[in-house]
Formats: structure tokens, sequence, C-alpha cells
């Protein structure tokens, strides 16, 4: 499937509303392409009892570039993606918004589906920094994915 803008504005769309909790959130994906994506989670309204951005929101923000990804990336029909494993490192408060940025390159993407169509899965990883306005890391995750062919 050819990625024409009309695609990765629909793609934005689901992308940001198709699951009720993402969409209350207010999360905007800035920037989507094949194997890129940069999204925002808003300070506002995701602010805990203690002014700082909900440690869910964060979460959130670092879990959500997994479809981006593969929606950008794979053979959606023949393809579907499970979160396998993630984990989070708070460094410091987040007081803004904050941003999150993942690459896949072809090469690689093209190495997981060849795996997943042999093997009927195959994990693939990545890491993630999340960043307020300031350009500071205020959280790291390590993100597991695996990409499993339908019918497997």
């Amino acid at each position: 499937m050819e990625l024409t803008d009309e695609i990765l504005g629909k793609l934005k769309k689901v992308l940001a509303t198709n699951i009720p909790f993402v969409e209350r959130t207010g999360l905007e994906i800035l920037e989507l392409d094949k194997g890129y994506v940069k999204m925002k989670m808003p300070f506002e309204p995701n602010v805990n009892h203690v002014q700082m951005m909900y440690a869910g929101a964060l979460y959130t923000l670092a879990e959500l570039p997994g479809g981006a990804i593969f929606a950008t990336s794979f053979d959606a029909k023949r393809f579907y993606p499970i979160v396998k494993d993630m984990s989070i490192r708070f460094r410091r408060p987040a007081r803004t918004d904050v941003t999150v940025e993942v690459r896949l390159d072809d090469d690689a993407a093209a190495e997981i589906q060849a795996r997943a169509e042999r093997d009927g899965k195959a994990d693939y990883e990545w890491e993630c920094e999340l960043k307020d306005e300031g350009g500071e890391v205020v959280a790291m995750t390590k993100n597991v994915y695996q990409l499993r062919r339908i019918g497997s």
C-alpha cells in the first residue's frame, strides 16, 4: 500500500481517536510517515494530584507508537501487532507537553515481517525517550512488540 497524504491523514485520525481512553488524553500525532511517528501528549488534561503529568499518560504516549509504526510498516491484511513487554523509567517530573519519536527503517521492517511470515510471529523492540518542551528526557521506555501472522 502506498502511503499517500490522504491515507496518512486518515491514519492520524484513527490512531488518535480509535481508543476512547486515548482520545480523552488529547494525544496528537504531529508527524506520521512510513516507519516514523512523532506524537505529543498535552500537559492538560493529564495533570495528576501534584501538578505533574500523570504516569499513565506518559506510559500511553510511549506505547502508542507501536500502532503507528505497525500501520505504516507492515501488511495489516496479513499481520497484527501485540505488546509483548514494556518497561518505563521515570527520570524527572513532566510539567509541560511531552513528545516521543519512533523510527523503524525499511530493512528492519522487512526482516521482521519475513520472520513472522516464516515462523508465524516475530518479536521486535525499540527504546523511547519521552521529552518535555525543553528537550529534557522525562522518561525512557523499552518496548517489545510481536508481529503475528493472521491465522497462526
